[in-house]
């Protein structure tokens, strides 16, 4: 089973999402990033569960605790070791289905693939998992801060409701992470109306990353858009993603879609950017945009037809405690995911 991602900056990310704790090795930090266990704290806090009653109701401080790589405040350069305990974990809540395969969840592949799984919660495919990414992107966040890189990732819809305006301030202020003041009230009602009916709904992220150099990314395999893709696809319950105009591509002209160039004293610009920051591979120096779909919460307390381990049909309804909308805990996933793949671009180019 393959637990890590990146080339150079690299994480390795352990635990079970019913085990005592889950954790994260960082390989190939610089020396001397400053770096402490409240810089960390920030983003697993905006993670963590427990939050609104938009999110799960489980209670999860997701400390972070600091293992190896950092003296007095600063990389050292060796591996970092990440570690978050599990405190609030019921795994009696399974016990019922622990013999049946839940519609939506990994646990029918999982089996057939490696016959046999941790029916606690997923075990390493719940969303749990992502916390470990979001406190090794918390790191390369600090690293993207000394180059004056940022990362804003923002609920664009849910359901069918989508954001007209983007006040990025407003992001941290309300619990669905949205930009738009004017629909929060709507995307709330819609997400409890949901889960009032024991179901979910999916929803819309985006992100732009602004004051990206240009020449990250290479132009055949490890293209800038296909490393981010990779990294997006990674996470529980992204199904698609697209960049610039995306699928709506398909309904432009060469002429409409192609970013005209100009020079702006002496650096090279676009006059629109279309391409979401990428073109041939290999980021423009334009903000990068890019789009995900989020699938429904699969676990939802509704009777629904599966079957068993052992080959018999059966019906399930999934109790404990879910997220009926993935969302607003995901946007710091996919900052973190996001920062990861820069730093790792940043360190290829330095060793070309």
């Amino acid at each position: 089973m393959h637990n890590s991602f990146g080339n150079i900056f690299k994480i390795t990310t352990f635990g079970e999402s019913h085990g005592p704790a889950i954790g994260v090795i960082i390989d190939s930090v610089p020396p001397n990033i400053p770096i402490k266990e409240s810089d960390i704290q920030h983003d697993l806090d905006r993670r963590k569960p427990g939050q609104s009653s938009v999110t799960t109701p489980r209670k999860e401080t997701d400390k972070v605790e600091i293992l190896s790589g950092v003296f007095e405040g600063k990389t050292t350069g060796t591996p970092i070791a990440l570690l978050i305990r599990n405190t609030d974990h019921k795994s009696a809540d399974y016990d019922k289905i622990k013999d049946i395969f839940r519609p939506g969840h990994a646990d029918y592949t999982y089996f057939a693939k490696y016959g046999i799984r941790d029916h606690r919660g997923g075990g390493r495919a719940s969303g749990r998992e992502t916390a470990a990414r979001v406190a090794a992107g918390a790191v390369a966040k600090k690293i993207l801060d000394l180059k004056n890189i940022y990362i804003a990732s923002y609920t664009l819809a849910i359901g069918d409701i989508v954001a007209k305006t983007k006040d990025f301030a407003f992001i941290e202020k309300n619990p669905i992470r949205t930009v738009d003041p004017e629909i929060v009230d709507a995307m709330i009602k819609k997400i409890e109306e949901v889960k009032a009916q024991n179901d979910s709904i999916g929803g819309v992220i985006e992100t732009i990353v602004s004051h990206c150099p240009v020449g990250l990314g290479e132009p055949i395999f490890n293209k800038l858009n296909a490393l981010l893709g990779h990294a997006m696809l990674s996470i529980g319950g992204i199904k698609g993603i697209e960049f610039g105009e995306g699928f709506a591509a398909a309904q432009m002209t060469g002429s409409e879609h192609n970013d005209k160039f100009y020079m702006d004293g002496k650096k090279v610009r676009t006059s629109t950017n279309h391409a979401g920051g990428i073109l041939g591979g290999i980021s423009t120096g334009e903000n990068i945009i890019f789009r995900l779909a989020v699938k429904p919460t699969s676990s939802i307390a509704q009777r629904q037809a599966t079957v068993t381990a052992d080959g018999k049909d059966s019906f399930c309804e999934v109790t404990g405690r879910h997220d009926p909308c993935l969302c607003p805990r995901m946007v710091p996933v996919v900052e973190a995911m996001t920062a990861i793949v820069l730093v790792d671009a940043l360190l290829l180019n330095e060793n070309k």
